[in-house]
């Protein structure tokens, strides 16, 4: 009996030592979950040109232009979008830097609404 209330003990004080390791909450596990994404209607001015103001515009004005790079205006990023660049970046595809820098990958949802743009030729419209 002395054995099991030893062994409890001992069982005990180490669950107390090593206390769980895993606290991811939610949005950690699952960032974009229950967000409805409509890509139905991409358009550069109400899709595209939000999405690069909020994760890239920052980094890749014409002001700042990182890496000579310009996301915030129509005629720079369709260049972008139509050789490649664009897409290999905030897809993080190989051989390219993953865009934003130090940040999360885009949404599924903004990486749809770029990819539909890209593959519809993107128009400024």
């Amino acid at each position: 009996m002395k054995k099991i209330v030893n062994g409890i003990f001992i069982l005990a004080s180490l669950l107390l030592l090593f206390p769980a390791c895993y606290n991811d909450n939610e949005y950690d596990l699952y960032p974009f979950a229950g967000t409805e994404c409509d890509s139905s209607n991409v358009t550069y001015s109400k899709s595209i040109a939000p999405i690069m103001a909020a994760d890239c515009n920052v980094c890749h004005s014409a002001a700042i232009a990182s890496s000579g790079f310009i996301t915030d205006n129509y005629p720079d990023l369709s260049t972008l979008a139509l050789n490649g660049m664009l897409w290999g970046g905030v897809n993080w595809d190989e051989g390219f830097s993953p865009m934003p820098k130090g940040g999360r990958k885009l949404s599924p949802c903004d990486l749809a609404k770029i990819k539909k743009w890209i593959n519809q030729g993107a128009p400024n419209n």
